[in-house]
């Protein structure tokens, strides 16, 4: 009983009741923990009360998602108060050279949450938002640089429909994976035209702005992070060994009745006739040596496993900042290398960075400049290379008995040695430059006046030099050597100064800003090529070290834009939002007929939740809709594009030195070896050519509800452009160099975007929020020039008009199964080439043959929806992120199943296949839907048709880690302030439709794989 009472005089009982400050109700499901002791604890009940047993003396913390957490003292009888966080209402934005409470947006805007975006280890943090941002769609492959494709809202234009990036105020297009990603302190997307407008003239497509770290107020912080990453295959294309490759080449040869063994690759082959009288394949055999001279080999090679490898990549961060009432300042550098799964492919990047201000007059003068310094180095793999390793024969070895690269030999097809390419690439290394910063002045004399001034530059160079080695392998063989060495340079610069007044009288609250920007790019280039040296290596081969033909390039061009804007927000008792935006845009790359185009938006909301009839709804935080019209550019064409251009072509021939091109024999001596050079017309000018624009609409809603626990978004637009430009190919009666730039097409697209999640802590101390979102969207090219619009540049392939569909859709045959009897055959229409295991094409016209009238359209690029999942999960020192990104319900064209269900896919014999073929149709394999293997394509069976559209649908783990964070005391400890570690995988799981015969539905066909990745990281502060 003693003992009894001594542990009870160690616990104390608290009851008490959790209330919101902002209207005195109870708290429902708040938070209650020991200090110390997470796994004891509560929530309250419905009245907010709670009663919990913890030790004498002990604290307690308060929490609730929306609200501020307490750490209080434990009392016996605990009355609590919670008041609101409205951090997350006030959270300020950058949205176009200014900010806003994120409360006061009308525009569709999406804020992206750094902190996941940071553990997804990619080296482009564009890349790592893929599915994470409703309406952005992204598309990559495995490259080790990390480039992507990023279209906002769909594909809005038929030039280019990249975005405008905005990295600290000063506008780019050039890629994001040459900076390094973990400088960025956030990054926001601008969708919507009224959000978007302010940047008018490259806004058309969306506007990313990025802000980078500076130094925050206190004392010096230190962090370091570092991670190691092994890069592997997930999905491997599955192709032919050698027996393989013979049993289906035997296959072939019988299908067309001819003998197999006269085959000029060297494999023999012992075969008959079963019972039923069909060919019997009793054996194979095979030359040992492929060529007369007796040294290649044959052999069973995997090419795939000699041109790929275990790739590593390895990622190193430092940063100092450090930050007083006088200015502020950050400074990092920065490693990355990633060596690609394909061998001799990598990227590497050195990268610094020093962002600072100095308040030279307390807050009335600032001075300030974000500079970053990057190199990057790169090997790219050869174009259309895992299409060539796909091909090669497996029959021929890597190297003959020489030691010497082994090549195609007798009858095997013209193909350069895949790991000889390889080899031969290895030297084609670039080295890029680039240096990217703004320098600024800011001026405030009087509160809510500001004035800014900014100078940015955006400087690159690149040089590389490009190497042409003898070709030794077999029938391929070439003697030619030669260098291309080439310079390249890029130069953008811009100035603006920017006014902005913010005044709050009450219930008014307002601003209004005006500023001007000039921007300017210049680009250059030149290169010096020459032949035949002595030496090939490196070291030796530079230009003026080759004797033979030499040649020198070079060319440049640059475009001036001057721009004029406003804007004015307006709020009315944090209800009623009113937004105007007014941009002005001129831009040399249009004739002085319309060098100037004009682009407003105007957009509104109503935080209903702010009304009266609506504070009784205790369980609503915030609701808002809002609307918003208004227009952006595009002036994304050649800056040579209103000009009529003439050009000179004189050259030399390759028989007896005779010139050519442009050359006349104007003193008639019939011929000679000096003939007058003159000109040629290459584009016809248009000086009436137009800023192309974009209209858009949109209706969004905003919503918070259970303090700030349940929240989300909706929002559904429509935008069109029109007079968008293109180049349009004169007709033969206008004679050479007839095209020209015209403004005649228009497009639109219509979609929706939902962005929905939920967080909040439980009873034993487990946080978690999960967030999805889903976003679809169609479009439609509703106008081009007719001949345009038939000749199938932007779909319908030349057979039907693309207006009134999608761009980049597609017209063709309907593959119905295959002939599976004679019968099959003699109750179809009539179609050439029709024969058991071929084809049958549907007879759409019901005229009883089969003819360029049996297509229709069966291709549309644009998926059904896509959608992302972000789980997150925190517990003690613990926690995990998944992240899954899915598309639903799109078509893939698969130029992959040519080679793996077509022996004749190319025409072009005896290269390897994939191993679908071996199941085949046949006598003996009368159930597959796989055609007949055969020699000779006599049923045309590359067409354009279903047979090779399937569905790409896809859902992929992009991204799983599980982090660890050492008590603060063992940190303490180490002289640290935190210590993070951390496993995570990328791209772990793929989920595909069953109807995909492919490896990768995201990588349907031949860019460089997509790879898993296994990463194992640190990251520490001091």
């Amino acid at each position: 009983m003693g003992l009894c009472a001594t542990l009870h005089a160690q616990n104390m009982q608290v009851s008490g009741t959790v209330v919101a400050k902002a209207d005195g109700l109870p708290v429902i499901g708040a938070s209650v923990i020991e200090v110390g002791n997470t796994q004891n604890g509560i929530i309250t009940d419905l009245d907010g009360k709670f009663t919990l047993t913890v030790k004498q003396g002990s604290e307690i913390s308060v929490s609730y998602v929306g609200c501020k957490p307490q750490t209080l003292k434990a009392q016996a009888v605990m009355n609590i108060i919670l008041e609101e966080d409205s951090e997350m209402l006030d959270e300020v934005v950058v949205t176009g050279y200014t900010t806003q409470r994120k409360a006061d947006l009308t525009g569709a805007i999406s804020v992206v949450d750094m902190d996941e975006l940071s553990k997804t280890n990619e080296n482009n943090p564009m890349k790592a938002l893929q599915g994470r941002v409703p309406g952005m769609n992204i598309t990559a492959d495995g490259n080790p640089s990390g480039s992507t494709t990023i279209r906002i809202r769909g594909v809005g234009t038929l030039n280019n429909n990249d975005p405008l990036y905005i990295i600290d105020g000063v506008p780019t297009k050039a890629g994001m994976h040459e900076l390094n990603g973990n400088d960025i302190e956030s990054i926001q997307v601008l969708k919507d035209a009224a959000s978007a407008s302010i940047y008018g003239s490259r806004a058309a497509n969306g506007v990313i702005i990025i802000t980078t770290k500076k130094g925050k107020e206190g004392k010096l912080s230190v962090t370091f992070d570092a991670s190691v990453s092994a890069s592997m295959y997930t999905n491997k294309m599955e192709v032919l060994n050698a027996e393989e490759y013979g049993r289906a080449m035997w296959q072939a040869y019988v299908n067309d009745g001819q003998d197999p063994n006269t085959n000029p690759l060297g494999y023999k082959y012992s075969w008959g006739y079963d019972a039923n009288g069909y060919p019997q394949l009793n054996g194979i055999s095979m030359s040992r040596f492929l060529d007369s001279d007796h040294t290649v080999p044959s052999a069973d090679t995997d090419w795939f496993d000699e041109t790929t490898r275990t790739g590593v990549i390895q990622q190193y961060n430092v940063s100092v900042s450090n930050g007083s009432e006088k200015g502020s300042s950050f400074f990092s550098l920065g490693y990355y290398k990633n060596k690609g799964i394909i061998k001799e492919s990598d990227f590497e990047r050195f990268s610094a960075r020093m962002n600072s201000d100095y308040k030279l007059i307390g807050d009335i003068l600032t001075i300030g400049e974000h500079f970053t310094l990057n190199r990057t180095s790169e090997v790219q793999a050869p174009g259309g290379f895992l299409e060539n390793v796909l091909q090669f024969n497996p029959s021929l070895p890597v190297y003959d008995i020489n030691g010497n690269f082994a090549g195609p030999v007798g009858g095997y097809p013209d193909r350069e040695n895949p790991v000889a390419r390889l080899q031969r690439n290895a030297d084609n290394r670039y080295t890029y430059w680039r240096m990217f910063g703004d320098a600024y002045i800011n001026l405030n004399p009087f509160k809510g006046f500001n004035i800014r001034s900014t100078f940015g530059l955006d400087y690159a160079q690149k040089q590389q030099r490009i190497f042409t080695y003898p070709i030794t392998e077999g029938n391929v063989a070439n003697d030619r050597n030669a260098i291309e060495a080439k310079q390249e340079h890029w130069t953008k610069w811009m100035w603006n100064a920017v006014a902005t007044y913010n005044l709050e009288i009450g219930k008014h609250r307002g601003d209004v800003m005006a500023g001007v920007e000039l921007n300017r790019e210049d680009d250059s280039w030149f290169s010096g090529y020459k032949e035949d040296f002595a030496i090939l290596t490196p070291d030796y081969m530079w230009p003026n070290a080759g004797v033979g033909t030499a040649q020198a390039y070079g060319k440049a061009e640059g475009y001036s834009l001057v721009s004029f804007f406003g804007k004015l927000n307006y709020t009315y008792a944090d209800k009623y939002l009113f937004s105007v935006t007014v941009r002005r845009d001129g831009s040399s790359r249009f004739g002085r007929n319309n060098r100037y185009a004009t682009f407003p938006s105007v957009s509104a909301g109503w935080r209903i939740s702010q009304e009266k009839f609506m504070k009784n709804l205790t369980w609503l935080d915030d609701l808002k809709v809002r609307a918003s019209w208004g227009q952006t550019g595009n002036q994304e064409i050649s800056n040579i594009a209103r000009y009529t251009i003439y050009v000179p072509n004189y050259g030399t021939s390759a028989f007896g030195g005779q010139t050519y091109g442009t050359s006349y024999d104007i003193a008639g001596v019939n011929g000679g070896s000096i003939l007058q050079s003159g000109f040629k017309r290459d584009q016809i000018g248009n000086d009436d050519i137009k800023w192309e624009t974009t209209t858009q609409t949109d209706l969004g809603l905003d919503f918070s509800l259970f303090n700030q626990s349940l929240y989300g978004s909706f929002d559904w637009y429509w935008k069109k452009t029109t007079d968008i430009l293109v180049q349009m190919a004169g007709i033969a009666a206008m004679g050479e160099g007839s095209s020209q730039w015209i403004n005649a097409g228009e497009m639109e697209n219509k979609g929706f975007e939902f962005n929905i999640g939920y967080r909040n802590t439980t009873a034993f101390g487990l946080k978690y929020d999960l967030n999805a979102n889903i976003s679809a969207y169609r479009n439609k090219i509703t106008a081009l020039p007719a001949t345009v619009a038939a000749n199938g540049t932007f779909g319908g392939n030349g057979v039907e008009s693309v207006i009134g569909h999608p761009n980049g859709s597609q017209v063709g045959y309907v593959a119905d199964g295959i002939f599976k009897s004679q019968e099959e055959i003699d109750n179809h229409a009539t179609q050439e080439g029709a024969g058991l295991g071929r084809i049958r094409w549907r007879d759409l016209d019901g005229n009883g043959v089969i003819n360029e009238s049996d297509q229709q359209w069966i291709y549309d690029p644009t998926p059904a929806f896509s959608y992302g999942l972000n789980i997150y999960l925190e517990y003690k020192g613990f926690d995990l992120t998944m992240f899954w990104q899915g598309v639903q319900g799109v078509d893939v064209i698969s130029d992959l199943k040519k080679e793996t269900d077509l022996w004749s896919g190319l025409n072009i014999g005896f290269l390897n296949k994939g191993k679908r073929v071996l199941d085949a149709w046949s006598p003996t394999n009368p159930d597959s839907d796989i055609p007949a293997l055969s020699r000779d394509d006599i049923n045309n069976e590359k067409r354009v048709s279903t047979y090779f559209v399937e569905n790409g649908s896809f859902l992929k783990l992009r991204n799983i880690q599980l982090g660890y964070n050492v008590p603060e005391k063992w940190a303490q400890k180490m002289k640290m302030e935190r210590l993070r570690l951390y496993v995570s995988a990328q791209n772990v799981l793929t989920i595909k439709s069953k109807e995909f015969t492919g490896v990768d539905p995201e990588n349907p066909n031949f860019g460089y794989p997509i790879p898993m990745n296994l990463t194992f990281g640190v990251n520490v502060s001091f």
